[in-house]
């Protein structure tokens, strides 16, 4: 742009912040130059952002407020750096973006000059409704402030593009960074923590407070929170609680015989009782003892050995990842929100002559519906010769249909197919129905050769991702609304479908590909209303339908014939005490090693803390995996340029400064976590691969007066160098 005063205020913005972050990318030496010299422009007379400055906005009056007990202006949160979030609930890319929020609400906490606005931006008109927000600022663990702009009318007044949007303000009001799309954590942090210093410096930050309210008002009456998926196999049903990060096996009469994983999400293997989960979506058996799990937030494929008591990651590092090839054996392939699961079964095309081709087994294939790529996956358990004779590796998780653009499109070829946010799965012989939810339709594809056909909703030009609404029909004509469920009943060849954001269960007949809505009823003959159902499952003998009523906090059991249903409710009584899955944390050791250091952090003007992990002799670092570690909590006195990292050879070095500005008050010198580190290890034996977590909290100890600094600590001209050891074997971790 060689004249900015010719745009508008919106297209100022991002092209300033286009030239800033290319200014940061290729800047490493002095990034904090590079942020002060961009600042400094909104206290110039800059003509060329004048347009900016005159920008006025202010939330509507009268809209819905969540997390605060009373609305808030931009007006009165003039003295914070605020983050404008536009967001909208079912968009997953939003969804990526809220753990990066979260890390920064926690490093930089109201009272330092942060604040974090949700602005719920709808774009279908389910929404719109504040009970729906609701729900889904629960589901999603959202705790900062949340306003319904039901009509988009920020949205609108500063022309906001697409979801997600993050707008950053000065402490006077002033849009000074537009960032869209996700992945920004690291230069949002860096960008933050550089303004706040920018404006405390002249006394632009405020340290008040905020009318924080944690909005609770539809939390669940039962023992189920947002129940997602559910599975069937002979007289077994298996739930993913998601709410709850727990699945759960039960019988046909619902009794609760496993409960695996708790209450605290986590990223934990190990037996059934300490295994954490976060947030997981989808569930399929691969046999009677063998569950498979869509650990959705940890980004994780995740394996339930009922008969071992086990539990196991396939794939998935516990980091989204941006993959959208694959191909990598278990948990060294990165995969992102992984929302649902099936298993197909085939054997292999090597064109081999076999005398009873029956009698030549079928290998199992998990597909994955790879919401945050918009792509069909597979992990291949035992290996296997499929598509155009393509050799898949034993363990190895790929790509398999759809080109991760996010579209519409249906083709012969399956990586020039496109899905929307594909979201749930069900077999059918040679089939995989999919409910592509941000396109609003089904579509099917087939598993001889790939290829990607419509079933009903969308639109016929793949573009076009607001073809939704409520109409029952054929193909095209058909409308749906976000659908999240599928399930093919093997009797009737009837697709079952949770139109969830339409509050409905609708049936299509897949030889005609017509749908039509399923009228169900209580047994008091009132009509069944539902509220966002995402989970569905069709019984062994194909009678009677399962329907997980995820915002009611209910599954229901469905009679096929007479379309009344009845509460299928569960017996949590039975479960013996060896089994309860609810225990702390603090139970995790050796699963989840939780490693405590005394460093007087604290008492340094600066600090270097060097991290050596030490492996037995029957153990190796996974070539070419990558070895991490991740900030998890920091004190607010204390300053870190990078929050994450990974480390060479099993060392790592990280270094901290001590703010001299913060408020004394906000900082206890004695005897304090002070600091929180996470490590993930990808290590292998010499049977397989495995991962290993584990974290290090900094206590910072004041020393007594006159006493020396431990072995492993020396310091002088006020700064501070600390040797930290760990040694991990096959069963534990320690300190050394």
């Amino acid at each position: 742009m060689d004249n900015l005063e010719d745009f508008s205020a919106i297209d100022i913005v991002t092209f300033v912040t286009e030239e800033l972050q290319q200014n940061y990318r290729s800047n490493n030496a002095n990034k904090t130059k590079v942020f002060e010299e961009f600042l400094e422009r909104w206290d110039a007379n800059d003509n060329s952002i004048a347009k900016v400055k005159s920008l006025h906005f202010e939330f509507e009056p009268d809209l819905d407020w969540f997390n605060v007990s009373r609305p808030l202006t931009l007006a009165g949160l003039r003295g914070k750096i605020v983050v404008l979030d536009f967001f909208t609930y079912c968009c997953i890319n939003c969804m990526h973006v809220l753990p990066e929020l979260r890390a920064l609400e926690e490093r930089f906490p109201v009272e330092s000059g942060l604040v974090v606005v949700g602005v719920h931006s709808p774009k279908f008109e389910n929404e719109r409704t504040a009970a729906n927000i609701l729900s889904a600022a629960q589901r999603y663990g959202i705790k900062h402030p949340i306003v319904n702009d039901s009509k988009s009318a920020l949205w609108r007044a500063l022309s906001i593009r697409c979801w997600p949007s993050l707008l950053v303000l000065s402490p006077s009001g002033l849009p000074m960074l537009l960032l869209m799309g996700e992945g920004h954590g690291e230069f949002l942090h860096d960008f933050v923590g550089a303004a706040l210093s920018f404006f405390g410096r002249q006394q632009k930050i405020d340290a008040f407070s905020l009318p924080l309210h944690l909005s609770t008002d539809l939390l669940p009456a039962s023992n189920l929170r947002f129940p997602a998926k559910i599975a069937m196999f002979n007289d077994y049903y298996a739930i993913a609680d998601a709410g709850n990060n727990r699945v759960l096996v039960v019988t046909t009469s619902g009794v609760v015989e496993y409960k695996v994983g708790g209450l605290e999400a986590g990223f934990v293997d190990g037996n059934l009782n300490t295994a954490r989960f976060n947030n997981p979506q989808g569930v399929a058996f691969l046999d009677k003892d063998t569950l498979i799990v869509a650990d959705t937030d940890n980004h994780a494929l995740r394996q339930i050995s009922l008969k071992s008591g086990a539990v196991e990651t396939l794939a998935g590092t516990g980091c989204q990842g941006n993959d959208r090839t694959g191909g990598k054996l278990g948990p060294l392939q990165p995969i992102s929100s992984p929302w649902d699961v099936s298993v197909f079964r085939t054997r292999d095309m090597d064109m081999s002559f076999h005398v009873d081709e029956l009698n030549v087994p079928e290998k199992p294939i998990v597909l994955i519906a790879m919401a945050g790529t918009h792509q069909i996956w597979g992990y291949f358990p035992e290996g296997i010769i499929w598509w155009k004779f393509r050799k898949f590796e034993p363990r190895c998780c790929v790509s398999l249909i759809g080109n991760g653009l996010e579209e519409n499109r249906n083709n012969s070829y399956p990586q020039n197919a496109a899905f929307a946010q594909p979201s749930g799965l069900a077999m059918s012989n040679d089939y995989l129905f999919i409910a592509d939810s941000e396109s609003s339709s089904i579509r099917k594809a087939s598993m001889v050769d790939g290829k990607v056909m419509p079933v009903v909703g969308g639109d016929r030009n793949p573009l076009n991702l607001f073809a939704f609404g409520d109409e029952d029909g054929k193909l095209y004509n058909a409308k749906l609304q976000h659908p999240l469920g599928v399930a093919f009943n093997q009797i009737d060849r009837k697709l079952y479908v949770a139109d969830t954001y339409n509050h409905k269960i609708k049936v299509i007949d897949t030889d005609t590909n017509i749908i039509s809505t399923l009228v169900i009823k209580n047994k008091d003959d009132s009509i069944l209303a539902f509220r966002e159902p995402s989970g569905i499952c069709v019984d062994a003998e194909g009678n009677r339908l399962l329907v997980a009523d995820t915002n009611n906090h209910t599954i229901h059991i469905i009679d096929l014939a007479t379309h009344t249903a009845q509460p299928f409710l569960l017996d949590f009584k039975q479960i013996s005490s060896t089994s309860e899955t609810d225990a702390p944390l603090t139970s995790l050791r050796g699963v989840g090693a939780q490693l405590v250091k005394n460093i007087p952090l604290l008492q340094h003007r600066g600090s270097t803390i060097n991290f050596s992990i030490r492996l037995s002799s029957d153990l190796k670092f996974t070539a070419d995996a990558p070895q991490k570690w991740t900030m998890k909590i920091i004190n607010p006195a204390l300053e870190m340029k990078h929050t994450c990292g990974k480390l060479t050879e099993g060392k790592c070095s990280l270094h901290i400064r001590h703010l001299e500005n913060i408020a004394s008050e906000t900082v206890s010198e004695a005897n304090q976590t002070v600091l929180v580190i996470e490590f993930a290890l990808s290590l292998c034996d010499a049977k397989s691969c495995l991962m290993k977590k584990f974290t290090v909290s900094i206590v910072s100890e004041r020393p007594e007066e006159g006493s020396p600094l431990p072995s492993s600590v020396s310091g002088g001209d006020d700064t501070l160098n600390a040797d930290i050891g760990v040694y991990i074997n096959q069963s534990n971790i320690n300190l050394c």
